[in-house]
């Protein structure tokens, strides 16, 4: 009797078109649990950077149309690494009639929100061209002013600056260069200038003029300069370690409450990159100091002595004896967590003491924070 039901052609047809049936819905769950991820994933947003998902590969619909056809679609996800991938195989035996137009109708819709996938990740990227324009202009508006506002300046800066205008940004933010477009000229030229002084007065002078302090300071820094950066070569090259030591052993002989500390050096870097990148172009990997004039590097580095003056007068303290801002610091965290979360304070009590027995600095409180995320 199975024999029969199977040799029937009627049977056959009815067989094919629920398998056809079946076909069409999976195709139209798949894609639509495809879109719907991928609206998750547009859904994500980074401060500063725009996401968008790369275009989906459509498959071949002529394979659609056949008896026997194999369906694989991959697609990378923007903002992660990892690579996701469907693949499906489906085989159709027909041996009396062709996919009729109603199961070609229904093969042609569920292709179709692949389609509408695609022209929304086109719109996403040309929305993310937009959104960048946007900001650009917001910039350049606040920055034509005769008086920035540093309010809209900080706050539109809270999301990113565009990396050609973050020099003048950071020279502003920082309290460096005047909002007063008709005075800024002006106030960096005669700040440049004063730092060329106190390098003639500080660090263009013989040893023998040097107390023993100031020649173990100056050798400490010698030292820690070209630790600076070691995976990068440009911090490699001897002219940029000679500013580095110029910027760090006057800024030291102007602040003798803390002197040179270990660890300052670092917070040079970046306003050294940032400055360099209006006169040198492409990566940093192809940078040479040397392609620069004395008076552009005397420039640069009155910009990094100022603007790392203007960052550490508000922290100071963190580097003069017994480090009262760090105390400070770790004091608030302590109140804070007291009032979030009372068993992860008893479980880093000891640590909140910077000088405890369990380490030194912030540093101690990190370790029982990682044990307790890693034993939920």
């Amino acid at each position: 009797m199975k024999n029969d039901d199977n040799n029937n052609p009627e049977q056959q047809h009815k067989n094919n078109n629920k398998d056809n049936t079946n076909i069409g819905l999976i195709d139209s769950r798949f894609n639509q649990t495809l879109i719907n991820v991928q609206g998750l994933l547009k859904g994500r947003s980074i401060p500063g950077k725009i996401l968008s998902s790369q275009r989906v590969d459509l498959p071949d619909i002529s394979t659609l149309y056949s008896p026997t056809y194999n369906r694989s679609l991959s697609y990378n996800t923007a903002g992660t690494s990892d690579h996701t991938s469907e693949t499906r195989e489906d085989e159709v035996h027909s041996t009396s009639k062709p996919i009729g137009p109603s199961n070609e109708n229904k093969l042609k819709i569920s292709t179709s929100p692949v389609e509408n996938s695609s022209e929304l990740d086109l719109k996403s990227s040309v929305g993310g061209r937009a959104t960048d324009s946007v900001r650009v202009m917001k910039f350049t508006k606040v920055l034509s002013e005769t008086m920035v506002i540093l309010e809209k300046l900080r706050e539109l800066a809270w999301s990113g600056v565009p990396d050609y205008m973050r020099p003048t940004v950071w020279r502003l933010l920082l309290g460096y260069a005047p909002p007063n477009s008709d005075r800024r000229e002006g106030v960096l030229k005669r700040k440049r200038l004063e730092y060329l002084e106190c390098v003639s007065q500080c660090y263009d002078i013989p040893d023998t003029e040097r107390s023993d302090d100031e020649i173990n300071m100056l050798r400490q820094i010698a030292v820690d300069c070209p630790r600076t950066v070691p995976d990068v070569p440009f911090f490699q090259q001897q002219l940029v370690q000679k500013s580095l030591e110029r910027i760090l052993y006057t800024w030291a002989i102007r602040h003798p409450a803390s002197g040179y500390v270990q660890g300052i050096n670092d917070l040079v870097t970046p306003f050294l990159v940032v400055f360099l990148s209006e006169h040198l172009e492409g990566s940093i990997d192809n940078w040479s100091m040397s392609d620069l004039s004395s008076d552009k590097i005397s420039s640069i580095e009155a910009d990094c002595y100022w603007c790392l003056s203007k960052l550490l007068d508000g922290m100071q303290d963190h580097y003069t004896f017994a480090q009262p801002g760090i105390q400070r610091l770790v004091f608030k965290l302590k109140e804070l967590v007291r009032r979030i979360d009372v068993k992860l304070l008893s479980c880093t009590r000891a640590c909140f003491n910077p000088y405890g027995a369990a380490g030194t600095g912030i540093s101690s409180i990190c370790f029982p924070l990682v044990q307790l995320s890693s034993n939920p």
